[in-house]
């Protein structure tokens, strides 16, 4: 019953994305060299919105309004440790030894003097925090982001990303959780939770875009460049993939530590 409902489960994702591929034959112009899909994307964005507004988001308020607040810190701080040390894994794989070790001694003393990461002890004492995937990981060994593409519940994504999601499945440690109905509770607080962080965010969003699809896919597109370059994008790489972007649809390849070779020296 475990191995049918994990298969359930990512049913839309793979479904999502073997569609995408099947479309991309059929794409022959767009108006975004970076969203060939726009069409199919958009319809998945509208579908997302609908289940955003009708189920996800009121849940979330009312998460959010009844939920005392250090319950609600307490939540986000206990889920935030665990994926500290998928985090540790993609920094040392992405040649970052400093950064993974700090991810690592965060996720050592949140789950011991933080109880189990309820508090984030790691971050009183400046132990930075990090947020890495292996999408990322693989932006850093050069793998180029391909298109832009919006996942069935799951959200904003590209090809690469999308690519990378079993691995950040497996990585998350909640996934391995026993009993099931444990595990399927967390998810579930996970996902409200996440929500109820955001919800003055979407609410300015909604206020202030007036194509919210756009707003969304060129800010996640701009975000995971940077996050790749950890936030320090070099001009002329960001030039080059705007030169190229009609052909290629690639980010410029980082260096193994996630940085630009000729970053000048400081």
């Amino acid at each position: 019953m475990t191995h049918v409902s994990r298969t359930a489960r990512r049913a839309p994702v793979f479904a999502a994305v073997a569609a995408a591929l099947a479309l991309s034959g059929c794409a022959s112009t767009a108006t975004n060299p970076q969203d060939p899909l726009e069409g199919y994307n958009r319809a998945v964005f509208s579908f997302n919105d609908a289940v955003d507004r009708t189920v996800l988001k009121p849940t979330a308020t009312a998460y959010k309004n009844v939920t005392p607040s250090f319950v609600q810190t307490g939540v986000g701080n206990f889920f935030g440790n665990l994926s500290d040390a998928w985090s540790a894994v993609n920094n040392l794989l992405q040649g970052k030894g400093q950064a993974g070790m700090g991810d690592v001694t965060r996720f050592a003393v949140n789950s011991t003097f933080g109880i189990l990461g309820l508090l984030d002890i790691a971050s009183e004492a400046g132990i930075p925090k990090h947020n890495e995937d292996f999408g990322q990981t693989l932006g850093v060994w050069g793998v180029p982001s391909g298109p832009y593409l919006m996942l069935p519940l799951l959200g904003p994504s590209t090809v690469r990303d999308t690519a990378a999601l079993p691995a950040d499945f497996g990585g998350d440690i909640w996934k391995y959780k026993e009993p099931a109905n444990w595990r399927n509770i967390g998810a579930a607080v996970r996902v409200v939770d996440k929500r109820a962080s955001l919800l003055d965010a979407t609410s300015l969003l909604e206020d202030a875009a007036l194509d919210r699809y756009e707003f969304i896919r060129d800010g996640y597109m701009q975000r995971r460049q940077s996050q790749v370059y950890d936030g320090n994008v070099p001009r002329q790489a960001d030039e080059a993939e705007a030169a190229d972007a009609a052909t290629s649809n690639a980010e410029p390849a980082a260096d193994p530590a996630g940085k630009a070779s000729d970053k000048p020296a400081q």
